[in-house]
């Protein structure tokens, strides 16, 4: 397939993509648009509630398989938008839009990719592209729903924007619901046990804490208090305080040590975690896509955004055109460069690695 024809026709389906809302759970109308556009490449796809999938067509369940994926979802568009967020709009080299950074951009690169080597016979890897949904609200029918359904997947390609450097690792994610317990009492009265006080050194250990093991690629445990609640009149006061702590998980631990050393530490009535299963991430540097993309003049790095990595229990790398400093930002951009480049890094890294 030629190059340019891919990108144009990639850059196309962004802008569709672009002006169609996709909030997470709210995905029919582009996942019909991603159908539309395998339907044009005359290539054999599935649809599973709003994840559209696809595999190569000379595909050997004795091979490997290779997982290439980005999700099409997004958030919703933030106040401080200037420019129509549902409008695709090319301006000095940008395209504008919700979601053309994060992940539309990685999304329609990895799907020209797909296309690419549609047609490949005899090669090393079998190839899978799933175009996921939920991945910005973590929802029960993303790319977590697909992994009964799909293919065995050995390695992964996770398309988001890393301005097409190799995020070889990834933090994970552990959100808690903590409760610092007082007792609740008229204001006018002395109450020695108000849970309001009783939360400011908890908040100072939440401040301090620190994990003893530290990554290499990921660094330590970020543990961030993001959000309080507590009272709702000004001459009462509340019977308890209830926090929300948001740890990001390096790859030194698993998100359920987290959660025991926490519940054994923290000085509060309860923490509760959310939900274990979004994990870190990591693959090799020996892995031969590393290896590949180094070779053509990648960085590696790890990254402290959470994915749709987090669901896999293969190794995986994050790479995408794109900057993650855009995503959730107003006005959110991709160049129109950045996607040619993407294409075609990703075609000449999978080159290297799954052509014989």
């Amino acid at each position: 397939m030629d190059t340019t024809q891919n990108t144009q026709e990639a850059i196309l389906l962004l802008k569709q993509l672009i002006a169609t809302p996709s909030f997470s759970s709210e995905e029919a109308a582009t996942a019909l648009l991603i159908e539309q556009w395998f339907t044009k490449q005359k290539i054999a796809y599935h649809r599973t509630v709003n994840n559209v999938w696809a595999i190569n067509q000379f595909f050997d369940p004795k091979k490997p398989t290779l997982l290439l994926n980005s999700h099409h979802d997004t958030v919703k568009p933030n106040s401080g938008y200037t420019k129509n967020p549902f409008e695709a709009i090319e301006e000095d080299g940008k395209l504008y839009g919700l979601g053309s950074n994060d992940a539309g951009g990685c999304l329609v690169s990895l799907l020209a990719t797909f296309a690419h080597f549609y047609k490949h016979k005899e090669l090393r890897y079998n190839l899978v592209m799933v175009a996921s949904a939920e991945e910005e609200s973590s929802g029960p029918n993303g790319l977590n729903s697909m992994l009964s359904i799909l293919p065995k997947i050995d390695v992964a390609i996770v398309g988001e924007p890393t301005l097409m450097n190799l995020a070889i690792a990834e933090k994970g994610l552990v959100v808690f619901d903590v409760l610092v317990k007082g007792t609740p009492s008229h204001a006018a009265h002395p109450n020695l046990d108000n849970a309001i006080y009783k939360c400011i050194p908890v908040l100072d250990w939440f401040q301090n804490f620190q994990f003893e093991k530290d990554s290499e690629t990921l660094g330590p445990v970020k543990m961030t208090v993001t959000q309080i609640q507590a009272g709702k009149q000004h001459n009462a006061v509340p019977a308890d305080v209830k926090l929300v702590i948001d740890v990001r998980v390096n790859d030194a631990y698993t998100n359920k040590e987290i959660v025991t050393i926490l519940q054994e530490s923290a000085p509060c009535d309860s923490m509760l975690p959310r939900s274990t299963n979004l994990n870190s991430s990591a693959i090799s540097k020996e892995h031969q896509l590393v290896k590949a993309g180094l070779a053509l003049g990648r960085t590696t790095y790890g990254s402290p955004t959470l994915s749709d990595q987090s669901v896999l229990s293969c190794p995986s790398l994050k790479l995408g055109p794109g900057d993650s400093t855009r995503s959730h930002s107003a006005d959110e951009f991709i160049y129109l460069d950045e996607l040619k480049e993407g294409i075609e890094i990703y075609i000449e890294l999978l080159n290297r690695v799954i052509v014989k």
